[in-house]
């Protein structure tokens, strides 16, 4: 596949779901089939580039035309998994966010209203079409949310400090273009697991507290895991944010042993070791977010 760009786009973590191809219906599985015996499968930073490219024409195009054909894939244990890129439907779902995330004139700026409502129609259309739709990947940008760590363990944490020549950090066994000789931080975890350390996480939280972003953000993730394959796999990736920040950073973060750490001890009834464990958390991912506002 041809390079879109050189330039390496930040700064976005997410959460991928690869499912089996077995969970695909047909002719979807065979394009699926088809698909993950092709060589030089596009990255993230591809998928980012052609998002980012079709907001400079006038208008801007806030949401592809036609839904993505792309996937990420891996193989594990024989099993070829995919998770699809579902672009256009993303898109649909961040535009719809946006308004919570910019200021009314900076938002009119970037996409005007006309643009807005034209999407939102779109979208209202193509839901009534597709009602059971879901994407297969969230993103969240300038930060790994703190619900995510609950899905993983340290165990499965893998930190490379050069992929150069490696697996794309999508895990995808495709080429990165762009990415090459950067860093890769990223945990992966069967589906089955991701669900239990869920259940049992809302079941700490909800002994030792009242309801708050926390568990509203773990009720919801956990939801949406429950629309997959149970033979899937759960990916949570660094992606973009490993650009932002300094490898010794990278090397010494340990978020989903602090996550871990914290339930087990609300678990326990140790309120003063739950306390340490979210002030390092707390802490870490501050700093991260406080890049965003550098020169």
């Amino acid at each position: 596949m041809p390079k879109v760009s050189s330039v390496i786009v930040p700064y976005a973590s997410y959460l991928r779901v690869y499912e089996p191809l077995a969970a695909f219906p047909e002719p979807e599985r065979s394009h699926w089939a088809r698909y993950a015996r092709r060589p030089g499968r596009p990255s993230y930073q591809d998928e980012l580039r052609r998002s980012l490219a079709d907001l400079v024409p006038t208008p801007p195009v806030p949401v592809p035309v036609h839904e993505s054909s792309d996937a990420f894939v891996l193989e594990a244990d024989g099993v070829v998994c995919v998770c699809p890129w579902r672009t256009r439907l993303r898109g649909w779902q961040a535009l719809g966010e946006l308004a919570g995330q910019l200021p009314t004139p900076v938002l009119d700026a970037v996409l005007p209203p006309v643009v807005r409502r034209q999407a939102a129609a779109d979208y209202e259309e193509w839901l009534a079409r597709n009602p059971d739709a879901r994407p297969w990947i969230r993103t969240a940008t300038w930060h790994v949310p703190l619900n995510w760590f609950v899905l993983v363990s340290d165990e499965e944490r893998c930190f490379e400090r050069c992929a150069e020549g490696a697996d794309d950090v999508a895990g995808a066994g495709a080429e990165e273009p762009s990415g090459a000789g950067a860093p890769v931080l990223r945990y992966r975890t069967p589906m089955v697991q991701a669900r239990r350390r869920v259940a049992r996480g809302l079941k700490a939280l909800r002994d030792a507290m009242d309801e708050g972003p926390l568990i509203d953000g773990l009720v919801d993730v956990g939801r949406w895991l429950e629309e997959f394959h149970p033979r899937s796999l759960v990916e949570l990736d660094y992606g973009g944010l490993v650009h932002a920040l300094p490898e010794e950073l990278l090397d010494e973060d340990h978020s989903a042993a602090d996550v871990a750490a914290g339930i087990a001890a609300l678990r326990a009834g140790d309120g003063a070791g739950a306390g340490e464990a979210y002030a390092r958390l707390v802490e870490r991912w501050r700093a991260v977010r406080e890049r965003q506002f550098s020169n």
